[in-house]
């Protein structure tokens, strides 16, 4: 380069992953599962007829290219919209666009919708007219859940799609093409990538094809344009990497129900990692202790009577010393709960009982366990012929204590595990002495 003559990154104001942005489906990389032959939307894309539909996938996966790889194939002009700098207005004016190129150019357009969940449900509304008239084939593009974020009306005129994060391979062959090409790449630089510093960009963009190629950008900036691209400068221009975490979407849900399932499922690994994951994404930790006490009630329940106590300790641990000294005392508390005994036969015994009050909500208690501070109430038999347990040698006495209807309903069953042994024990050996007493008295011991 000469002097005064203007570098490669001075001569093009478009960064480097909208230069190399593929311009076929031959160039296209990932999605197989879509583009493949034989595959649904690589048929209709071939055959020009695709209509509108959501891609749905995280970011880098090539949404919004596979878009204008559509209007290119269908011959349809392509309009991008973000839904997050324009509103309903700026839709309206593509739309009287978009019916003025049909009636005068025959011509259709393909309006793309980035982020279209940023749109609540009334302006999502505004597409359908327009979406059922033919005037513009919406395609709209999320990082979030269409079934979540979408109305039911627009998703029943959409074909959903599920596009993948790229493999560690794919975004090795983007670094390489954007490395090798001189017109639209950085060929015409004087750049070296070595095979670490290119494995660390695959293994760091987290299968995000635009996040690879602004470091490989950020690293030639870096070497101006000469020299050989290191692991060291890669790490420098990527800087810090965040956690693929989204604390209100999705993926918060995903991974909260992965931690709880893998401590469910006694997996102490996988509990750990899943709560560091968390952790470094940046979610509440109160919100995980909750969660923790919530399994420790729920799965572990009376297997471990502990579990309950250790988890709120550790609850109280955190809010005693903050982040990140805290965040030990949740870490003890996942594995103390991925390693106890498991039982939900309280919680399944509970969800019975609700059950059952739901289906007999006005039954009257029995008179005999009724309380009688009056005397009308002890002339009307308010508590005539209760036994006080405690008055027995075993501190128990068999009678009845749930309404009629009710009575010989069995909702808790202890397991084998942990405590519930003993207490199952305890229930056999009352049921025993129940029976007995049945047995004597030749009828229900309600007093």
């Amino acid at each position: 380069m000469t002097p005064g003559e203007p570098s490669l990154f001075q001569r093009s104001a478009e960064p480097l992953a909208a230069r190399m942005r593929p311009r076929t489906l031959e160039e296209f990389l990932g999605q197989e599962q879509l583009l493949g032959e034989g595959k649904a939307l690589g048929d209709l894309i071939r055959r020009g007829d695709v209509g509108s539909c959501i891609f749905w996938g995280p970011p880098g996966s090539g949404k919004t290219t596979l878009a204008r790889l559509i209007a290119n194939y269908t011959d349809r002009h392509f309009e991008p919209f973000s839904a997050v700098t324009e509103g309903v207005g700026r839709v309206r004016e593509i739309i009287k666009q978009a019916e003025e190129r049909l009636k005068y150019e025959g011509r259709g357009t393909i309006l793309f919708c980035d982020e279209i969940h940023r749109f609540n449900r009334a302006q999502q509304d505004a597409f359908l007219p327009w979406v059922e008239n033919g005037i513009v084939t919406l395609i709209g593009a999320t990082t979030e859940n269409p079934s979540f974020e979408l109305t039911g009306a627009l998703l029943s005129r959409c074909r959903v799609f599920v596009l993948e994060p790229l493999t560690p391979e794919h975004v090795r062959t983007v670094v390489r093409r954007a490395l090798a090409d001189k017109d639209r790449g950085l060929g015409g630089l004087s750049l070296a990538l070595d095979d670490d510093a290119l494995a660390l960009v695959a293994r760091e963009a987290d299968g995000d094809a635009r996040r690879a190629l602004q470091a490989i950008e950020a690293a030639a900036e870096y070497l101006h344009g000469t020299g050989r691209i290191t692991s060291a400068v890669v790490a420098d221009a990527l800087q810090k990497r965040f956690a693929k975490y989204d604390k209100g979407g999705e993926e918060h849900y995903n991974v909260i129900s992965a931690l709880h399932k893998a401590v469910r499922g006694s997996d102490v690994e996988g509990s750990l990692y899943w709560l560091a994951r968390m952790l470094a994404g940046g979610e509440d930790p109160l919100y995980v202790a909750r969660r923790l006490v919530r399994i420790a009630a729920e799965d572990v329940g009376l297997a471990d009577p502990r579990a309950l106590s250790l988890a709120l300790a550790a609850k109280e641990a955190y809010h005693f010393l903050g982040s990140p000294e805290g965040e030990l005392a949740l870490a003890e508390a996942v594995v103390y709960l991925a390693t106890a005994p498991k039982s939900n036969r309280v919680y399944a015994a509970f969800g019975q009982a609700m059950g059952a009050a739901r289906e007999h909500p006005a039954e009257a208690v029995p008179l005999h366990i009724r309380n009688a501070p009056t005397g009308l109430m002890k002339e009307l038999g308010y508590g005539a012929g209760y036994q006080y347990a405690h008055a027995s040698e075993n501190a128990y006495l068999p009678q009845e204590y749930l309404p009629e209807v009710l009575r010989g309903r069995t909702w808790y069953e202890p397991t084998e595990f942990g405590f519930e042994k003993d207490i199952k024990k305890r229930m056999e050996w009352w049921a025993e002495l129940k029976k007995a007493a049945l047995g004597r008295s030749g009828g229900p011991a309600d007093g």
